[in-house]
């Protein structure tokens, strides 16, 4: 035998009938802390030293791509071998 139960409830309500903890004032104080933290990090950072940054990663990146492609086109060329 098989039947379906719906409940229509809220989040708030479905938590409490489960018994788990209410997290809420917790997950406030870490939303506020990160907020203050990345506030404090980007007035440390100029716009400048932040680009150079980012253009290093992103040469470095498109380097390795573009040495990836071009061994997998002389490894496509290359003749290979019969057995």
């Amino acid at each position: 035998m098989k039947f379906t139960v719906n409940v229509e409830c809220s989040p708030e309500e479905a938590r409490r009938f489960m018994g788990l903890p209410d997290v809420t004032p917790i997950n406030e104080k870490l939303v506020e802390e990160m907020g203050k933290r990345m506030e404090a990090n980007l007035k440390l950072m100029s716009g400048e030293s932040l680009m150079s940054s980012w253009m290093s990663v992103g040469t470095q990146a498109q380097d390795a791509f573009v040495k990836l492609m071009t061994s997998g086109a002389a490894a496509a060329a290359a003749p290979r071998e019969k057995p």
